[in-house]
């Protein structure tokens, strides 16, 4: 609110154009449940409406709620004369009668204890948006885009005033009879949430002093959503919504649930904010991004947590949104990734939690910055051909007082029987995806993501904690379903309605499923009976390939069967292989300290792990700083070890992992094949004594194919024949052992005539040819054709 600028003080005595002294057209038990912030439904009461008297007449009745004011005036705008309001309780309910007459413009104007005067527009003289079919809608689970009708939206609105009559119930308008209503348009905030079990809801903020009795909003239906439209509030101003409950006693002041800004945290209001106004320069990357998201396409993902992957230097102080698009894009385009991956930036309470303990689902965080600073990062990634992909929390939410967690007195968007609602690992809620508004509220919110975001896929993170009932818990510790089985059926549906849902809303999207068990046909399509994503990350891959790294070579004979393994399941989905945050922490040590040996084997085995994930048929994803050898774990409080590329063996690390994704983007043998096995076959795996494997990667075009040769030991192995697909000359493409990689430079004939095939039947091959294999080292030929 601000002081008006062109009012005259009145004294406390003025008497002039007072209203005439009547008794009150309300009830007792009316004005009490207006004092008491218990009436369900104030746009009844207050506001501008008709009122019969005993003798036949009609008056326009207008009311308001001030309870901090001394003294409420009705400014007419039209001719700027200020009628006082009479006050009819103590409490500070106010009215005024005014004659049947045209329609009319009015502002209330308000005086408070110490003579400051403020006009402000009357809230309950204005419609209500949402319309029948919305309520409709949002009952049934199927109002997609609730976040264009729940939460706070600017909006325009023509006061419903004398001269128009009301449909109070709906809150449509239409002229009466002979009557052409002139009112101008007032802009302002409409607010609407969901609170089936609320006695009162209300908005409050700066606006009204934080006090819960003056923007009551109404109950519009059986299903609990409710709603007001409050004119005259300013872009970032605070809000929160105000909770009585019906159980008895319970009244706490939560956040918006569909907010699209929030306060930087400690602090917990939100924020209103127009998400309309932000200009978009990504046309071409959405236009091609169907194409550029296929599956036969290159998909190489750096993992990234906004709030370490560098900070200020004076004060270890978080990076705006604007600030990371700029030096994270520079440098992902310099290493060659496809797409950055973030984990959660939904509004978080606590930094230690990664994002991943949402309370603002439709918020990002503010700690970098506001919406329009994280659109323009998006948009800035795009323009510059790298696709953004976020981490998704739909499984569980945290217990904090202003979130989700018991939100209107009643287990709303949770279980209430801890059994299924409460998760035991995290201490977090677990939504209930059998009720139709929180189904509603979840699909709204991934689709919110991709189309107002322009994000380019949803990581749903714990998938296999929404897929079992039994989930990390002790017998006794859960319910079965309604067949006996420990199968959330209710989840599966949900799971399945998302991504039908997104990807018929939001076309050339990925969705990725971070599922780490055996569940069947998780990419399959849902109606073979599958869930319907787009990939699976290799959470067992990544499991064995890192036990069997983190072997002294000596042993490593004894766990062959680690790298080889994920091949008899590896066309089963489509898989991702992670190497993920989760890797990097809880000491679980950092992917360079997880290598054994002296400092120079350490480096050789990190280069021949991530060329054996290029090899391996699957998408990629590495989390950040893994790429230079960070040697601590991941730390979210702090910067990334930057200061470690001064030293020449991170410095050569970081250039191998460059080079090596300018070979997986430049190949097509290394992506266009991913999920069938046309695109890979072994040449040898039985060479156990001495870990070594060989395979063949291939393109649609048989003959687009690259050989791989791994050496998982120290030892070089000279004159080491392995079998060829066809004869010709074959040169060595790359070589994790390479000089400038910080290698010890054994290979084969690089720069020369090439490697020419022997007409030797190895292998069960009609070709072979005899290599120099690196130690600890990885090879790749490519045949010349």
């Amino acid at each position: 609110m601000s002081k008006a600028s062109n009012s005259v003080p009145i004294a406390e005595t003025e008497q002039r154009n007072v209203a005439r002294a009547v008794d009150s057209t309300l009830s007792s038990t009316e004005i009490q449940a207006i004092v008491g912030g218990y009436h369900g439904t104030p746009h009844a009461v207050l506001g501008p409406h008709w009122f019969q008297k005993s003798d036949g007449s009609r008056v326009l009745v207008i009311r308001t709620f001030r309870p901090l004011e001394k003294c409420v005036y009705l400014l007419e705008k039209s001719s700027g004369q200020r009628t006082q309001m009479r006050r009819i309780d103590k409490a500070g309910l106010f009215e005024i009668e005014m004659p049947d007459r045209a329609a009319f413009g009015y502002r209330f104007l308000l005086v408070d204890n110490d003579k400051n005067e403020h006009e402000i527009e009357d809230a309950y003289a204005f419609p209500f948006f949402l319309t029948e079919f919305d309520l409709h809608l949002h009952g049934e689970g199927k109002l997609f885009r609730a976040y264009e009708k729940l939460g706070a939206h600017f909006r325009t609105a023509i006061p419903k005033m004398s001269g128009i009559d009301a449909e109070e119930s709906s809150g449509t308008v239409t002229a009466s009879e002979g009557e052409s209503p002139t009112l101008e348009a007032i802009r302002g905030v409409n607010f609407a949430v969901w609170a089936p079990n609320a006695q009162r809801v209300s908005v409050i903020g700066p606006f009204n002093g934080w006090d819960n009795r003056v923007h009551a909003m109404s109950r519009r239906n059986v299903g609990g959503i409710w709603e007001i439209f409050i004119p005259g509030l300013a872009e970032g101003t605070e809000y929160k919504l105000s909770i009585k409950s019906e159980q008895e006693g319970y009244e706490i002041d939560k956040t918006d649930p569909y907010a699209f800004a929030t306060e930087l945290r400690p602090n917990t209001a939100a924020r209103i904010w127009d998400l309309d106004k932000f200009e978009w320069g990504d046309s071409g990357w959405m236009a091609e991004r169907s194409t550029i998201q296929a599956l036969d396409r290159p998909l190489n993902i750096y993992e990234v947590h906004l709030g370490s992957w560098r900070r200020t230097l004076d004060d270890n102080g978080f990076l705006n949104y604007r600030d990371l698009a700029h030096q994270l894009v520079d440098y992902v385009q310099k290493m060659g990734y496809t797409h950055i991956e973030l984990l959660p930036v939904s509004e978080h309470p606590l930094d230690g939690s990664w994002g991943y303990q949402v309370t603002g689902y439709f918020a990002p965080t503010s700690r970098f910055g506001t919406p329009d600073d994280f659109m323009y990062f998006v948009d800035y990634c795009h323009r510059h051909n790298i696709g953004v992909l976020l981490d998704w929390v739909p499984a569980h939410f945290p217990k904090d007082a202003h979130g989700l967690a018991f939100f209107d007195g009643t287990h709303l968007y949770e279980h209430h029987d801890p059994r299924r609602g409460e998760h035991r690992d995290w201490g977090t809620k677990i939504f209930n995806f059998g009720r139709n508004e929180v189904r509603n509220f979840l699909l709204s919110n991934a689709l919110f993501w991709l189309q107002q975001y322009h994000i380019d896929g949803l990581r749903v993170d714990a998938v296999a904690s929404m897929l079992y009932l039994d989930y990390s818990r002790e017998s006794g510790d859960w319910v079965p379903n309604k067949y006996g089985g420990r199968e959330n059926l209710e989840a599966l549906d949900f799971i399945r309605k998302f991504n039908e849902l997104v990807h018929a809303e939001a076309p050339g999207t990925l969705t990725i499923a971070e599922e780490s068990t055996s569940w069947p046909m998780v990419t399959q399509p849902t109606y073979t009976g599958g869930l319907g994503f787009d990939l699976k990350w290799n959470m067992g891959w990544m499991h064995d390939t890192l036990e069997y790294m983190g072997k002294d070579p000596i042993y490593r004979r004894y766990h062959h069967d680690k790298i080889t393994f994920s091949l008899i399941y590896a066309f089963s989905e489509n898989f991702l292989l992670p190497f993920s945050h989760d890797e990097v922490v809880h000491l679980k040590r950092s992917m360079l300290d997880k290598m054994p040996g002296d400092l120079w084997q350490k480096f050789a085995n990190l280069r021949l792990l991530y060329a054996f994930m290029v090899g391996h048929p699957g998408k990629k994803l590495l989390f950040m700083g893994s790429e230079f050898g960070q040697w601590r774990e991941w730390n979210e409080a702090i910067s990334l070890d930057w200061h470690l590329l001064d030293q020449r063996e991170h410095r050569q690390l970081q250039e191998y992992v460059a080079q090596l994704n300018a070979l997986y983007l430049h190949e097509l043998a290394l992506y266009q094949n991913d999920f069938d096995w046309e695109g890979f076959a072994w040449i040898d795996i039985s060479d156990v004594d001495q870990s070594i494997v060989s395979f063949v990667r291939r393109a649609t075009d048989p003959s687009d194919l690259l050989i791989f040769v791994c050496n998982f030991t120290p030892t070089p192995r000279h004159g080491y024949r392995v079998g060829l697909p066809s004869g010709g000359t074959y040169r060595e493409v790359f070589n994790s052992d390479w000089p400038q990689f910080g290698g010890s430079g054994v290979e084969n004939n690089r720069g020369v005539a090439g490697i020419v095939a022997d007409e030797l039947s190895w292998q069960k091959c009609d070709y072979s040819v005899a290599l120099e294999l690196p130690p600890l080292g990885v090879l790749i030929l490519k045949p010349e054709l």
